[in-house]
C-alpha cells in the first residue's frame, strides 16, 4: 500500500501498487483522487492490503478499507488481515453437513443451502433478489451466525435503508455492513467483496459460522472493468 501526503490535510490518501516499473510504479487511489496534484509526496507504507478484524466490527457500517461510516465511534481491531490469502485446500475442507435456513420455504425446500456452500441469486431488476438475502440475515438472529452484508454500488439510501431493517429486528449486533457505494471509487467497488470475506474469516477461525452476502456482483463486474482501465 502507498501513502499520498496532501498539504494542508490532516488524512493521508491511501492507495495499492499495482505496477512497479524501472523509471515509475503504476498505483490505484481508493479515496478521490480529485485534490491530488503533480508534486505530492508518496510514501510506501510497507503493508500488505488489509482490513481490520475482530467483534467490534458487528452492528457497524464501514467501507472496504475498514472506515467507520456510522456516526459510532472509532473501532477496535483485533489486528489487521490481508485481504488475499492462500485458501485452505480441498482436502483440509470440512464437507457442508449443517443447513443454513433462510426463512423461505420455497428456498429451503426446493433448493436448501448448506454452510459452506455458494449459491447465487439471479433475477431481472426489481425481482426481491435482496429481499431474500436480507430475509436471510433476519432468519440468523436466533443462530450463532455471524452475517456480514457486502452493499457494492448501491445507492447510500439504499444501504441506510437495510441498515434500519436490520436494527428495527435486533439482527443488526450480529452483522457487519460493509457498503461501498455508488459514490465511491471503482477501486473501492473491487476490494469490497474481497474485504468483507476477510472480516469473515476471522469468525471463521474462531469458529463460529459466517453468511455473506454480495450485493451484488453484477455491479461488481462493472467495477472491475472500471479499475483495470483505470
Amino acid at each position: 500500500m502507498i501513502s499520498i501526503i496532501i498539504p494542508g490535510e490532516n488524512s493521508d490518501v491511501v492507495g495499492i501498487i499495482l505496477n512497479i516499473e524501472f523509471f515509475q510504479v503504476s498505483a490505484v487511489v481508493f479515496s478521490n483522487d480529485i485534490d491530488i496534484k503533480p508534486g505530492y509526496i508518496v510514501i510506501r507504507k510497507y503493508v500488505l492490503m488489509s482490513v481490520p478484524s475482530g467483534s467490534s466490527l458487528l452492528g457497524r457500517i464501514v467501507d472496504p478499507l475498514g472506515n467507520p461510516l456510522d456516526e459510532l465511534g472509532p473501532i477496535t481491531s483485533k489486528g489487521p488481515r490481508f485481504i488475499e490469502q492462500v485458501a485452505p485446500s480441498i482436502i483440509s475442507r470440512s464437507p457442508v453437513r449443517k443447513p443454513l435456513e433462510t426463512g423461505l420455504k420455497v428456498v429451503d425446500t426446493m433448493v436448501p443451502i448448506g454452510h459452506g456452500q455458494r449459491e447465487l441469486i439471479i433475477g431481472d431488476t426489481k425481482t426481491g433478489k435482496t429481499s431474500i438475502a436480507i430475509d436471510a440475515i433476519l432468519n440468523q438472529r436466533s443462530e450463532d451466525t455471524i452475517c456480514i452484508y457486502v452493499a457494492i454500488g448501491q445507492k447510500r439510501s439504499s444501504v441506510a435503508r437495510i441498515a434500519k431493517i436490520l436494527k428495527a429486528n435486533n439482527c443488526i449486533n450480529s452483522t457487519i455492513i460493509v457498503a461501498a457505494t455508488a459514490s465511491d471509487t471503482a477501486a473501492m467497488q473491487y476490494i469490497a467483496p474481497y474485504s468483507g470475506t476477510a472480516m469473515g474469516e476471522y469468525f471463521m477461525g474462531i469458529g463460529l459460522r459466517v453468511l455473506i452476502i454480495y450485493d451484488d456482483l453484477s455491479k461488481h463486474a462493472v467495477s472491475i472493468d472500471n479499475y483495470l482501465y483505470y
